[in-house]
């Protein structure tokens, strides 16, 4: 009967020693950026790690001035639903989303001189946003704290400044919590001075910590999602599809449009942005402009909506929404999108218009390209009866823009406008031709001959 016992007492003892030796794991990240696309991924990656590692705590390392309220709800549903004991170390600042995503944690700690606070909704100016915002974010602020046991009034007086609470505040004014008045409101456990003063809060002994490590990729898209970057990218996009309608036949162009469009489009995918129509109608966009160009005569419905697609695949894309429903994304965003997309192309376009000709006639742009001209007289007869053509009229079936066609003897050829543009209708002579292309001018500019 006493060995029967004493192997009881000893299993049981093993027990409790096998589950304090695994409570002591923590696995740790960081938010130390606005709420976006970004922090969602590195977040969601982070803690499907610590599930894989199976660590029995979350903590999140957060100093933040707040972002996005998609991103930060979607962060808050998974710190909501998480199987882990899952905790906010506030290293500085929780402001506006950050304090939403902290409500959703099991624990909330604050690094003395830290803040959280000031929800409102509010547009990228810094102006608050109207009523429908307000309540949708009030709503998020009380459900979350009321799932994790915290104030649900407090937490509605973080973004709505009509609710009385003389306690905390000032009528008229929204919350914004010291670390000492948090922790004295309960919406905070405990003030600390650092990393270590939280682990001996939750009374894990010499726990074992691991964190979440960036990738060259995370760092990468990171880099490429900045609004500048991808500013700069469409700025590419417009650029090569500029040069490849002015300089027919030379495929670099379009190769730099591919790459930046590869660069601008690829991140925000993967970020959760993008989505394939979006991304379909900027293609469909660039598919209707070079018709427009190469194959439909004149200026209208077709270019006008290739333009109008491409603008929207690629302001839609750096912005979250429920195709075309932009209430899930940070007021004044769309704005914003439209704004770099817009100003991106129009800037690309004066660029090229200053600089695209002497590019095109520098020594790096001519090393990418075949300089020989292949003429008749020196030999080159692969297309024997074009040279029969040179200096005879014709006229323009379609617009020259600088590509088109023309009717000479009434079949119709390819054709390349010295001039830049010609319009339907015009006549027009041969000057020359090279690699299998007649190149025209306006027949009211063809010199008098002696």
């Amino acid at each position: 009967m006493l060995h029967k016992f004493t192997k009881t007492i000893l299993l049981f003892a093993f027990l409790i020693l096998g589950f304090v030796s695994h409570a002591q794991s923590v696995f740790k990240t960081e938010l130390k950026e606005d709420v976006g696309p970004n922090a969602w991924r590195i977040i969601k990656k982070s803690h499907e790690q610590a599930l894989s590692e199976q660590a029995d705590y979350f903590l999140i390392e957060m100093n933040t001035f707040g972002g996005a309220v998609n991103f930060a709800d979607s962060i808050r549903t998974l710190l909501l639903n998480s199987k882990l004991k899952t905790i906010v170390y506030i290293n500085n600042n929780a402001a506006s989303a950050g304090t939403l995503i902290s409500l959703a944690s099991d624990y909330i700690y604050m690094q003395s001189g830290s803040s959280m606070g000031a929800a409102s909704v509010v547009n990228p100016q810094g102006e608050v946003m109207p009523e429908k915002y307000q309540s949708y974010m009030r709503g998020l602020m009380r459900a979350t704290a009321e799932a994790k046991g915290r104030d649900p009034k407090i937490a509605e007086a973080f973004v709505d400044p009509s609710i009385s609470l003389p306690e905390w505040k000032e009528d008229g004014q929204v919350i914004t919590f010291t670390a000492s008045e948090a922790v004295k409101a309960n919406m905070a456990n405990a003030e600390v001075k650092n990393e270590q003063q939280v682990y001996q809060q939750l009374a894990l002994t010499a726990p074992k910590v691991s964190a979440y490590q960036k990738t060259v990729v995370d760092h990468i898209i990171g880099f490429l999602v900045n609004p500048l970057v991808s500013g700069i990218l469409i700025m590419g996009i417009f650029a090569g599809i500029y040069f490849e309608l002015q300089t027919p036949g030379i495929g670099m162009a379009l190769v730099v449009a591919v790459i930046c469009s590869a660069l601008f489009f690829a991140p925000l995918y993967l970020q959760g942005l993008a989505d394939n129509w979006e991304i379909a109608i900027f293609v469909l966009g660039v598919i209707l402009l070079a018709l427009e160009v190469f194959v439909i005569p004149g200026f209208g419905v077709a270019g006008i909506l290739g333009i109008i697609l491409v603008l929207c695949g690629l302001a839609f894309s750096m912005l979250a929404n429920d195709f075309l429903d932009f209430k899930i994304t940070q007021p004044g965003l769309l704005m914003n999108s439209f704004i770099i997309v817009i100003g991106s192309m129009i800037l690309s376009v004066v660029l090229m218009v200053i600089f695209g000709k002497n590019l095109m006639q520098s020594s790096a742009f001519k090393r990418l390209v075949l300089q020989d001209e292949q003429r008749a007289e020196t030999g080159y007869t692969s297309s024997v009866p074009k040279v029969s053509l040179l200096n005879k009229n014709g006229t323009a079936r379609t617009v020259l823009r600088p590509s088109g066609k023309i009717e000479i003897e009434g079949v119709w050829y390819d054709a390349v406008a010295l001039d830049g543009f010609i319009d339907a209708g015009e006549e027009v002579y041969v000057e020359k031709h090279e690699n299998y292309n007649l190149f025209v001018r306006k027949l009211a500019d063809k010199p008098i001959s002696s």
